[in-house]
């Protein structure tokens, strides 16, 4: 790096705008996906007359919206390039993010056949009338068609933000900058449910989803101005541009320099591919649950509602945020252990993966008082959030820039695939719990149910581990392009 400096001068430090960008995108995307998981147990839910099955066919069905929406995210990402590509990800996710407040109006339309547009004209309607089957048919419907627009838009912010990290970042650094940007889901779970309850409290759900989903936009004003690629960007001098680009000369390009296409058939040779998407199957689906059933788990179990809530899931999701240091760890390993890109990120994921397995606590020590499960489930999440920075980032060690966003989205359509199933199961699991009063390691009801998913989010990470270090056991960037 000295070397650089002497080279061209001082080295400017544009590629952390571009990081800080990211990490704002992924707040917005979090925040946004937030909403309904913090909404519909006190306002959505007794409103449309919603169960746990209901939202979980929600949650399910975002998950494999979202998941069908990866695979052709990461390749659309890299047909239209970086800027482009996440311009028009976060402009559908926001639009979708905000339709969800006219749910209400419809639904109320819909069955009744007159038409009220005003949130409160339609809240009070749906009071009133005997809908049933039909009131929950139609809005589970309706909040399932505003889903799809966001995981639509949602679906590309990782591929477009992985594809930036790889345009900004030397692979040595990606693992921690992606970290970085990736602590904004951390971030926007964290300030979500002081501003989203707070919001539905004042104004209303329906203001929850407009106000929060206006926020994608202005983030759109920034991007259109700050973001080109370091090559021809006049904000990265000379020195910047050979730091990031030090990789180069390992890295898959013609003899004029240019990146060799990679087909998206082509990706499902490689096995480095199937490794990635077995590790986020396993794993992606973990954090959802956190993040979409924990305020009703809290409410459940612990008879928290609405803002009562605020202070356990801003302590849970502070917590979280010492995953930020999982993107140090292997760059640890490579500097001073001196090992490659991918063994430091698989020695630091195997150590991450034995973390979870707290979570098998987490309601055992609740009967003591619901601050221990609060903080056992935060720390259970951060370490699935260093897990997730640096499984990211093995894409990079092993594929090639023009590959990265297609191999991003095909590894979320996994992890989507299995987030649909943990949803779905969840929402059965704990209505049959309730119904039949099941009993599970002195647990009983919906308690026993939750129980039950715990343990499966113990151990996913050590599984998905293993069954990567099988597939692609040593070092092996994709060359024979």
């Amino acid at each position: 790096m000295s070397t650089l400096k002497e080279k061209a001068g001082r080295m400017t430090n544009y590629r952390w705008v571009i990081c800080s960008m990211l990490f704002f995108a992924t707040t917005v995307n979090y925040l946004d996906r937030q909403v309904l998981s913090l909404t519909w147990p006190k306002f959505i839910g007794p409103e449309f007359g919603w169960t746990n099955d209901d939202y979980g066919n929600i949650t399910g069905w975002f998950s494999i919206l979202y998941a069908v929406c990866m695979l052709f995210a990461g390749r659309f990402v890299d047909w239209l390039d970086t800027k482009k590509g996440f311009l028009w990800a976060i402009g559908i996710w926001s639009f979708g993010a905000c339709i969800h407040a006219f749910c209400g109006i419809a639904t109320s339309g819909i069955v009744t056949g007159e038409w009220i547009f005003s949130f409160a004209g339609a809240r009070d309607v749906l009071t009133k009338i005997d809908g049933g089957s039909l009131v929950v048919t139609t809005s589970v419907t309706l909040f399932i068609i505003a889903r799809f627009v966001l995981a639509l838009g949602e679906a590309g912010n990782f591929p477009a933000a992985i594809k930036a990290t790889a345009e900004y970042f030397p692979k040595k650094d990606r693992a921690f900058s992606t970290s970085i940007f990736n602590s904004g889901a951390t971030i926007g779970a964290m300030v979500a449910p002081a501003c989203i309850l707070y919001i539905a409290e004042a104004w209303g759900w329906e203001a929850s989803f407009i106000i929060i989903g206006l926020l994608g936009f202005i983030w759109m004003g920034f991007w259109v101005f700050l973001y080109k690629k370091p090559e021809t960007n006049p904000r990265v001098n000379a020195a910047e541009r050979d730091y990031i680009q030090q990789d180069r000369v390992t890295d898959n390009t013609s003899g004029d320099g240019a990146e060799k296409k990679l087909s998206f058939l082509r990706c499902f040779r490689y096995k480095q591919t199937w490794a990635f998407a077995v590790g986020k199957f396993m794993t992606d689906g973990i954090w959802w649950f956190y993040l979409f059933w924990m305020p009703k788990y809290l409410q459940t179990v612990f008879h928290l509602e609405g803002t009562q809530q605020v202070l356990p899931l801003t302590v849970l999701y502070t917590i979280v945020m010492i995953s930020i240091f999982g993107g140090w760890l292997p760059s640890y390993f490579v500097d001073k252990k001196k090992m490659n890109p991918y063994d430091g990120r698989m020695k630091a994921m195997l150590i991450f993966a034995f973390f979870p397995l707290i979570a098998l606590l987490a309601q055992p020590l609740g009967a003591y008082s619901y601050w221990l499960p609060v903080v056992i489930i935060g720390i259970a999440a951060a370490a699935h959030q260093a897990w997730s920075a640096n499984i990211f980032s093995t894409v990079g060690d092993m594929f090639p820039k023009t590959a990265i966003a297609t191999i991003t989205g095909i590894g979320g359509m996994a992890g989507g695939i299995g987030s649909f199933l943990i949803q779905k199961s969840a929402g059965k699991l704990f209505d049959y719990s309730a119904r039949v009063d099941l009993a599970f390691f002195n647990f009983r009801g919906e308690a026993a149910g939750y129980f039950i998913i715990f343990v499966i989010c113990a151990f996913a990470y050590l599984i998905g581990w293993l069954v990567m270090k099988s597939l692609v056991p040593q070092y092996k960037p994709i060359t024979d392009l």
